[in-house]
């Protein structure tokens, strides 16, 4: 197995760094690895994407000639022109299925590919080939069943009021092996033995991260997946929302004091001070936002449109 890429690196961002104006797109590709050496699958689950779906498979573009890798697309409920601006991708494979879930396109995809492991990418995230690789090569590691690259939040397009809650929840130490949260993560076959398929859950990356003990789990030092944040309130509140209605119907345990003691203790001045009153003021509403959604056993899938640019437009 090759050394995990940028394992020595000081300038490759902190894992869940924010970066409100470096472009992650300028880092060096680098192929740690042979990409016909190693086998693999990346799985992209899409419910209208058609903004976006061509940047993320752009950023993939230098593995659709690797002869043991398959990106598989799996347009779901799709009423808009996902599927077709994929096709036109070279080296993607195009699925598509009525059912608007996102568990459900999971399943699909995995029901069609035949190599491992299997990376399950959303399809507005930007990542490195190298860092695909990287993470295929770490999951040959004898007892290594799941592991993710490092990911960034891009806030470089962001309103204030957004930029500072992100600011804020970057100051809250996380599990430092958590695969929730980063908009990717990959499985080995052995790993993927441990379940029958994908439940229909609303937070498959908190689910997924339930499945292994942390010995079992690598997050590997590579260039950084790039998760573009919401740009305004609006979008935010609906990430938010559903990301605590997901923690809820897996009963993920409150963290909320030991949160609130990390960002009160991260204050140091007037500004990290006004980015904690927007933390809290967003999670409260969030927080209540949900707590209506699953009284009301409403399911909807809380979407941000705000970072999805009209269809045509990069961004």
């Amino acid at each position: 197995m090759s050394a995990p890429v940028g394992a020595r690196d000081a300038s490759l961002p902190a894992d869940g760094a924010v970066e409100e104006s470096h472009d992650v797109r300028r880092l060096p590709i680098r192929l740690p690895v042979d990409g016909g050496a190693v086998s693999g699958a990346v799985i992209i689950p899409a419910h209208n994407e058609a903004a976006v779906i061509a940047r993320t498979l752009k950023s993939l573009g230098a593995l659709s000639d690797a002869p043991q890798l398959e990106i598989i697309v799996v347009c779901n409920g799709c009423t808009d022109d996902t599927a077709e601006v994929a096709r036109r991708m070279p080296g993607v494979t195009v699925l598509e299925t009525t059912e608007a879930s996102k568990t459900a396109a999971l399943n699909h995809g995995d029901a069609f590919a035949s190599r491992w492991p299997r990376l399950y990418l959303d399809a507005d995230i930007d990542i490195s080939p190298s860092a695909v690789l990287a993470v295929f090569d770490e999951l040959r590691s004898p007892g290594v069943d799941a592991a993710r690259p490092r990911y960034v939040y891009d806030t470089s397009s962001a309103s204030r009021p957004v930029q500072a809650y992100y600011r804020a929840r970057s100051r809250i130490p996380a599990p430092p092996l958590r695969l929730w949260g980063a908009g990717g993560y990959a499985v080995s076959e052995s790993g993927h033995r441990r379940f029958s398929e994908f439940p229909q859950v609303t937070a498959d990356d908190s689910w997924i991260d339930t499945q292994f003990a942390d010995h079992e789990k690598r997050i590997v030092p590579t260039l950084p997946m790039r998760v573009r944040t919401p740009r305004d309130l609006s979008g935010l509140l609906a990430v938010l929302t559903r990301q605590r209605r997901g923690q809820v119907e897996l009963g993920v345990p409150s963290t909320t004091t030991s949160r609130g003691r990390s960002l009160v203790a991260s204050v140091r001045g007037p500004r990290s001070a006004g980015d904690m009153a927007w933390y809290v003021l967003l999670t409260a509403v969030a927080r209540r936002r949900s707590r209506i959604a699953l009284r009301a056993r409403d399911r909807a899938w809380e979407r941000d449109a705000s970072s999805r640019p009209a269809e045509g437009v990069e961004a």
